[in-house]
């Protein structure tokens, strides 16, 4: 079996981490497996939202410690690092593809940090997060750069140096989820919200998460200048001519992505 699974929903890719017999941690081929995934939907113009989720009881367990512990590769070495270049988080950055995250149970180290990278993020009430503080490590894969832009710096240390777990309600009290959900009632929900999404206007939706995403590095000038750059292509595109005439007409639109 594929270490991530890959399934169509109408205009929504569910994606699944699939190595559930080691809470789907990082390790066999599911990186480059997941990047596949991810740069599949974003060239796809039939897929409008990516759905991401975990087999089993656990969403990502972070690092599969058992395999590098078994090649001993870099451990206490001083090895050098790996190149990050096109894996997983900083595609996510780069996505116009709105990425949302269905948390199905424990996410640690990399996996918090692939959940809390995602555009949005439901949460099963039987999940938490663990920070890899404990296990000698830093968030590596985008929690240093997400946590303190999510919660603030006071917040981001306390929650990145107690390295205490964080229960389904914390996270949610704390701002870094969207919802949580009753485990049972996870998957439902989250398709609910994924088709919400693909059912609007693709060009639009891409429109907005990317002048956000750039908003986030820019000041308030230079993201108005983009913003008004993306306001003029889309007022030539046949779905804005659509949503116009279906609002006039008193009818559901039927976005294309042109």
């Amino acid at each position: 079996m594929p270490d991530v699974l890959t399934e169509r929903h109408d205009h929504v890719l569910l994606v699944t981490l699939n190595r559930p017999e080691r809470m789907n941690s990082i390790g066999g081929t599911l990186l480059r497996e997941l990047s596949e995934a991810l740069t599949e939907a974003e060239l796809d113009r039939e897929i409008r939202v990516v759905l991401l989720t975990g087999a089993g009881r656990g969403f990502c367990s972070g690092l599969d410690l058992k395999e590098v512990a078994a090649r001993g590769a870099g451990v206490g070495s001083g090895a050098a690092l790996p190149s990050i270049a096109d894996t997983p988080p900083l595609l996510m950055r780069r996505l116009d593809t709105p990425i949302l995250c269905a948390m199905n149970g424990p996410a640690a180290g990399y996996g918090m940090d692939l959940a809390l990278g995602c555009d949005l993020l439901l949460v099963s009430d039987r999940a938490r997060f663990v920070p890899p503080i404990r296990r000698g490590v830093l968030p590596e894969s985008g929690g240093t750069w997400l946590l303190p832009r999510l919660v603030g710096w006071q917040k981001a240390c306390e929650i990145a140096l107690l390295g205490r777990e964080l229960e389904a309600a914390e996270i949610e009290r704390l701002g870094l989820a969207n919802r949580v959900v009753p485990h049972d009632r996870l998957m439902d929900e989250a398709m609910d919200w994924a088709r919400t999404i693909a059912g609007s206007p693709p060009l639009a939706v891409a429109a907005t998460k990317r002048s956000m995403r750039f908003g986030l590095d820019a000041t308030f000038e230079a993201n108005a200048a983009h913003v008004m750059a993306e306001l003029m292509q889309l007022f030539q595109s046949a779905d804005f001519a659509e949503g116009l005439a279906s609002f006039l007409e008193k009818r559901p639109p039927r976005f294309e992505g042109r």
